[in-house]
């Protein structure tokens, strides 16, 4: 049984991602932490703004609690806030209850270690192996032995001072519009700019339940470029369901995405001293132009898997102080242990005021290389039968030999939601339009039904 991805266990609430699914869960990973030991270990429960939050959090609160653990419940925060938190509370691990960008429909579940990072596969393999089992593998606790619930108010204030002290001066004299995209940010994002300073506009900041990333946020970015250029802004922040991710508009409207985001500031640290072994560590899915633009500037690039995590990783391995992926998880290894786009935005800003240049002039350090993305619906048996279908292979032979020293081409199955993904890149515009369409289309034929 697999049921972790690249970012936890995630599908639509009450169908795939269940109530009972959800308190085994909780159930098993309050198991793996205790390991076999007395200790009572301490989960933290964090959210995001989903209708379907509450539903689940009970779920996985109960199944916890029926293992002899204790619960913390946060209540609305941002993923890296639950990351930074878990040491502050004194807590053994952090399980984040959000599907990050996706539509409301979906919720995910994500663990975090004691330490901040996100689970080891190895222990959510251990989960799975107990959940496949059916759970009922250790001895259950009763009477006063069973776990109990406390509630934490106003939890994000200490981790809104950490983005705060990770500059050293404040954001005055700026004037930014901030798309909450009715999720996680909603909760933090307005005091945070205002503390700092900026003259804000906060947008999509009225959670209803369902309106989270629905034509807001990170992943559509329109009505925050519309605003900020009929305010003649300085730019414009956006975020994702549960604020771990950052992309930006500039003062003209044009959108600084994660790559563009990392060419500007590992430029300025390489400036500064401060960009460890003068590296920074990306994903394939990087565009061409970011490492173009490393080799331009004499800094060396690493690319990863897709997956925040496979970049801390190698961040971790090596001693990288940044890495990130294009959609704009962006990891500050000095600040944060996984992507956060509220502390993103903020060295994006701080640095911005520093320079005393528009973002569109710092953003030109990096030309971006035409690129067509197209993602095509399939199931999970498509993506079991992606990897030897004949017809599939053969299209995406073709592909290759045609771009073969003027671009590239990527496919990949989503470690988040029933997609295949297929990027093409190239010098021509044109040209990475039609292959990609070429490309999906033989997929959509060969395993769209399947």
């Amino acid at each position: 049984m697999k049921l972790f991805g690249t970012d936890g266990v995630r599908g639509v609430a009450n169908s795939e991602l269940t109530v009972e699914l959800a308190m085994q869960i909780g159930r098993c990973a309050a198991s793996v932490l205790s390991n076999g030991s007395d200790h009572r270990p301490v989960v933290a429960i964090g959210t995001d703004t989903r209708a379907s939050a509450d539903m689940l959090t009970s779920a996985i609160a109960a199944g916890v609690c029926s293992m002899g653990a204790n619960v913390l419940l946060l209540g609305v925060v941002t993923t890296p806030a639950i990351a930074f938190l878990l040491e502050k509370l004194n807590a053994d691990a952090g399980i984040m209850i959000s599907a990050s960008h996706n539509s409301a429909e979906f919720n995910g579940i994500k663990i975090f270690s004691k330490s901040g990072y996100k689970l080891p596969e190895m222990l959510e393999e251990q989960i799975e192996d107990l959940i496949e089992k059916g759970d009922d593998v250790t001895k259950r606790p009763i009477g006063g032995e069973v776990g109990t619930i406390r509630q934490i108010e106003n939890a994000s204030r200490q981790y809104i001072d950490h983005i705060k002290n990770s500059i050293d001066s404040d954001l005055s004299g700026l004037n930014i519009a901030i798309d909450c995209a009715n999720g996680s940010a909603s909760a933090t994002a307005r005091t945070l700019f205002s503390e700092l300073g900026a003259s804000i506009f906060v947008l999509s900041d009225s959670p209803d339940g369902v309106n989270i990333n629905k034509d807001c946020g990170s992943t559509h970015t329109e009505a925050l470029a519309k605003f900020v250029v009929e305010n003649h802004l300085d730019c414009g922040v956006a975020f994702d369901g549960d604020a771990d991710r950052c992309l930006c508009v500039d003062e003209n409207g044009e959108l600084i995405d994660g790559d563009k985001i990392m060419a500007i500031c590992s430029l300025d640290m390489k400036q500064r001293g401060i960009l460890n072994k003068n590296t920074v560590v990306g994903t394939i899915m990087s565009n061409f132009g970011f490492s173009k633009f490393c080799e331009e500037n004499d800094i060396d690039f690493v690319a990863t898997k897709v997956g925040d995590r496979f970049v801390l990783e190698e961040m971790l391995q090596n001693g990288y102080s940044l890495g990130g992926e294009q959609s704009g998880h962006v990891i500050f290894r000095e600040y944060a242990t996984t992507g956060d786009g509220q502390l993103t935005s903020v060295q994006l800003l701080s640095l911005l005021k520093r320079s005393g240049k528009k973002l569109s002039e710092l953003a030109s350090v990096m030309k971006r290389y035409p690129q067509s993305m197209i993602n095509v619906k399939i199931s999970k048996q498509g993506k079991l039968k992606f990897y030897t279908d004949a017809e599939v292979v053969r299209a995406i032979d073709k592909a290759e030999k045609e771009l073969s020293g003027s671009g590239r081409l990527v496919v990949r199955p989503s470690g988040t939601e029933p997609l295949l993904r297929v990027m093409v890149e190239s010098l021509d515009a044109d040209q990475a339009d039609r292959v990609a369409k070429e490309v999906a289309e033989v997929i959509v034929n060969r395993l769209g039904n399947v």
